[in-house]
């Protein structure tokens, strides 16, 4: 089984995010991608975002009707500073080839994230362009490279308090209804 992990705080998910793991499937033909919102991530210690079980829930919602999309809680349960390595050490005993999505802003900073060399052992990377970074590879990772982005903002998005076209209509629904982001 070819499954993709794709971390973040998603807070909110938006049409971006579901556009990115739709094009990894066509793109690099995988089985499944496995969204993992974070409990905190380290990059962004300090920053308050919607409690995690509010960013689960959006994230079932935003991929209801999607048969290869799956939510996991894993790192929310764990109520500490998520760090990559131990997720993908969780998650390479279930599969036989493990991918993990990030944007191009991270894959430049990847030396700087905790252990690595883990990382490279296990994951094959598939990298989404942003921000005009150049994607480049990168000596003992491995890494696919998609032509996807998408314009939506997940800080933009709070900002608008959550009405945004970028949001599935149950995600800028629940937010409404839990006054997220108001």
């Amino acid at each position: 089984m070819k499954t993709a992990l794709f971390g973040g705080t998603f807070d909110p998910v938006h049409n971006g995010h579901i556009a990115i793991a739709s094009a990894t499937i066509a793109q690099c033909g995988l089985d499944r991608v496995r969204f993992i919102p974070c409990f905190e991530s380290p990059h962004k210690s300090g920053v308050q975002s919607a409690e995690g079980r509010h960013r689960l829930e959006m994230l079932k919602l935003a991929t209801a009707g999607f048969p290869w999309a799956e939510v996991s809680n894993w790192e929310l349960q764990r109520k500490a500073p998520s760090y990559s390595w131990q997720t993908a050490q969780h998650f390479a005993d279930e599969d036989t080839d493990l991918y993990w999505i990030l944007g191009a802003d991270q894959w430049v900073a990847l030396e700087q994230w905790a252990k690595p060399e883990i990382l490279a052992d296990l994951l094959h990377f598939i990298v989404f362009p942003r921000d005009g970074i150049p994607l480049m590879p990168k000596p003992g990772f491995r890494a696919t490279f998609l032509d996807t982005s998408h314009p939506a903002s997940a800080t933009a998005i709070r900002k608008l308090s959550g009405n945004s076209e970028h949001l599935a209509s149950s995600v800028r629904e629940y937010i409404a209804a839990h006054h997220l982001y108001a």
